[in-house]
């Protein structure tokens, strides 16, 4: 394909990718901010670097809330972190110890892009869409955290590096669904929100039940 085909293609594009011409209908943009925080629970560095090279690579109009994520410090941060994320998550039980830390971390990082589609002139809607982003972080970061919870009482580590790069390949798809088919995206987030919520029953139930195994042996 020569350059301007590619040229064509990406104005083909333009209404999808487009996000500075906000507000978006409602349904669109309620879309984006659930997507973002979905996004930011599951792999917060990837979606920070990649929102900042489509950004500088005009690809992606960014809302001028989020254009911060397009300057270069910014964009090489979140690149280190990625590098760094990316080993740390495939390791058994460091990617716990990785998740804890980041529950402070990709929630509120979450609601703050969710918040910042908007801009903090637009009140109640940038509150709103930012607790919207906090709820989805936070729903796939414990489910991914207690996922890993589960699969570091085994003792073999195949199947730790095969939920990391299935998550690596979850990511990159919802990410493309997200920035090109905003609501087809929201209809299969709430798929996963669904089995998210029993992921996360079953992780307490797991807790409780060593918790009271340990007081009982204590006792």
């Amino acid at each position: 394909m020569d350059i301007s085909s590619w040229q064509t293609a990406l104005v083909s594009f333009r209404p999808f990718l487009d996000w500075s011409q906000l507000p978006l209908d409602t349904p669109a943009l309620f879309a984006l901010a659930a997507g973002l925080g979905w996004a930011a629970g599951l792999r917060l560095y990837a979606l920070v670097f990649a929102l900042g090279v489509l950004s500088k690579l005009s690809v992606l109009v960014l809302p001028t809330g989020l254009q911060l994520l397009a300057h270069p410090l910014v964009i090489g941060a979140a690149g280190l972190m990625l590098v760094i994320e990316f080993f740390a998550d495939k390791l058994p039980w460091l990617d716990s110890i990785w998740d804890a830390v980041h529950t402070f971390i990709r929630i509120p990082a979450g609601a703050a892009l969710a918040g910042a589609l908007v801009g903090g002139d637009s009140g109640a809607l940038s509150i709103a869409l930012g607790l919207l982003g906090f709820t989805t972080a936070a729903g796939t970061h414990f489910a991914k955290a207690g996922t890993r919870a589960l699969l570091n009482t085994s003792p073999e580590p195949v199947s730790n590096l095969a939920a990391s790069f299935s998550e690596d390949a979850f990511f990159v798809v919802g990410f493309w669904a997200l920035i090109n088919h905003p609501l087809w995206f929201l209809a299969g987030l709430l798929v996963f929100l669904l089995l998210a919520a029993l992921m996360i029953r079953l992780t307490w139930k797991l807790i409780a039940r060593l918790f009271r195994r340990r007081t009982t042996e204590s006792g």
